[in-house]
């Protein structure tokens, strides 16, 4: 075990040719980050999991309560064997001809099938009153670090400091996890891959000891990430002025902070006037690459939310605008399907539930777009 430690720990991939980790050592004068600090991640982001549970049931919720959030979720599908085991063991997109089979089959009509199935998909998501919860969680999380990171911008390296990139990196291991009981969204796979870079970037830098930019980007990063969280709470409370306002300064503090003078400030610093003062080394250049690869990221969220306010802005013309559904919200959660899906429309006998000959009514599937899916 020793051996790997070593190897894993080479001083010259981490560190520049002239340094080693001897020169790195705390003393009275000068404090350093500790590679043997990121150990203490793990059982943090246990901690702050069972926070996050606590929070959500003991002070999210009755928020949500006091909001008038009821934890009711979309209209139930009526009990059908036959159908519920199409939708579990076949398909969730029956196509015209399954669906023709199981008309004859139970002597349903067509549209009362086709409404089970988005009946039952909706079943599988989440109550607004878990979406609120999990959104203030969030919001909480991040202005809360956010305000306790932005106190060292200016302050010379401190433990504080290296408390605060702890805590940011049991945060996202927190999430690395969670993320798998969390509503699921459209962009998992990006989340995920952000997730996983931001883990080996925080580590990085505070390896390297390049924490002075880590915090900066942590912070541009936390600054946006709270208006988003406090925009989907406005939105779910149906509090329509403040959520467009909310989604507007989210918009502007995502887009100045992400793609504006400040990334690529810190991006010259870290590319080219650090190449200029210690040099390249192997560590260096998996630094930079991964701050490249979240600025890709960046770019690719940007472009989301400049699709999502034009959206907006065109539907607006026609009367109210909401950001965070008229595109079904790239990033935020889908919200439940239209008023037909509850309406009965005529048809035949669609209380009625037979089987035919026997059979295990697995005959169709299903037409595109009659289940939406969460993000």
């Amino acid at each position: 075990m020793a051996g790997i430690l070593a190897w894993f720990w080479n001083e010259r991939f981490w560190l520049p040719h002239n340094v080693t980790w001897a020169d790195l050592k705390n003393t009275e004068e000068a404090t350093f980050p500790q590679a043997e600090d990121l150990y203490l991640a793990f059982p943090l982001a246990f901690c702050i999991f069972m926070v996050r549970l606590i929070f959500e049931r003991f002070v999210a919720k009755p928020c949500a309560i006091a909001l008038n959030i009821q934890a009711n979720g979309p209209q139930i599908a009526q009990p059908n064997a036959i159908l519920e085991k199409v939708f579990t063991a076949i398909t969730k997109h029956p196509d015209e001809k399954r669906l023709e089979g199981l008309s004859k089959q139970l002597d349903w009509d067509v549209r009362s099938i086709q409404r089970w199935f988005r009946q039952r998909c909706n079943q599988e998501k989440p109550s607004t009153l878990r979406k609120f919860c999990e959104s203030m969680w969030r919001f909480s999380f991040s202005l809360y670090v956010f305000t306790y990171g932005v106190r060292f911008l200016k302050k010379p390296l401190t433990t504080d400091l290296h408390y605060y990139y702890i805590l940011e990196l049991s945060f996202y291991w927190s999430l690395m996890f969670s993320q798998f009981t969390d509503i699921k969204r459209k962009d998992f796979g990006i989340m995920f891959l952000h997730h996983l870079v931001a883990i080996f970037l925080i580590s990085f830098s505070y390896v390297n000891n390049m924490a002075r930019v880590g915090t900066l980007v942590l912070c541009l990063h936390d600054s946006a990430d709270a208006l988003l969280e406090a925009a989907k709470m406005a939105n779910y409370a149906k509090f329509q002025k403040i959520c467009d306002l909310l989604f507007v300064m989210f918009a502007m503090v995502f887009i100045t902070t992400r793609l504006g003078i400040f990334p690529l400030w810190v991006l010259n610093t870290t590319l080219f006037e650090s190449w200029e003062i210690v040099g390249p080394y192997p560590s260096w250049w998996v630094f930079n690459l991964l701050l490249l690869l979240i600025q890709g990221l960046n770019c690719f969220w940007s472009y989301l939310i400049v699709k999502i306010a034009c959206k907006a802005i065109s539907k607006g013309k026609a009367g109210k605008w909401n950001p965070l559904h008229v595109s079904k919200d790239d990033r935020s959660d889908i919200e439940s399907s239209s008023d037909e899906e509850d309406s009965e429309p005529p048809g035949k006998n669609p209380h009625t539930s037979t089987t035919t000959n026997g059979t295990s009514g697995t005959n169709g599937y299903l037409l595109p777009g009659s289940c939406s899916v969460d993000d």
